[in-house]
C-alpha cells in the first residue's frame, strides 16, 4: 500500500492510516518510520496505537515539503502481544510529490545589463 503526500513547497500535509480490528481481542501496534527520507515524516499521535476489539484505530503521519525532489520512506507497524494475541506486521510506502511552488515574494529591481 502506498500513501501519497501531494502539495506545495513548504506546505504541511497530514494523512491518517485507518487500521481495522475485526477480531474479538485488543490489538496494539508499534509504528516506526524507516528509509532514505524517514526524518522528513513524523508520527503525530505517538509511536503506538491500540485498537479495541471490533473497532478501528488511526496512525497519523505528517509531512512538510522542504525540498524539490520526492521524498520516500516506509511506515512499519509491528504488533505487540495483548492478551496473548498478536496481529500481522503491516507496511506502508510513503511518497511525496511536489505539485507547485508559490513565491514567497516578488522583488523588482532596475539595473543595467552590463557596463563597458
Amino acid at each position: 500500500n502506498t500513501i501519497e503526500f501531494t502539495g506545495a513547497l513548504h506546505a504541511t500535509v497530514v494523512k491518517q492510516v485507518r487500521l481495522k480490528n475485526p477480531g474479538r481481542n485488543t490489538l496494539m501496534y508499534s509504528a516506526v518510520l524507516v528509509g532514505r527520507d524517514a526524518r522528513a515524516f513524523s508520527l503525530l499521535k505517538g509511536h503506538t496505537v491500540t485498537i479495541p476489539a471490533m473497532k478501528q484505530g488511526f496512525v497519523t503521519v505528517e509531512f512538510t515539503f522542504r525540498f524539490l525532489r520526492p521524498a520516500e520512506a516506509v511506515l512499519i507497524l509491528t504488533s505487540n502481544r495483548v492478551d496473548g494475541v498478536e496481529g500481522a506486521t503491516l507496511t506502508f510506502s510513503l511518497k511525496s510529490e511536489l505539485k507547485h511552488i508559490e513565491p514567497v515574494g516578488i522583488l523588482k529591481c532596475r539595473c543595467p545589463c552590463y557596463e563597458m
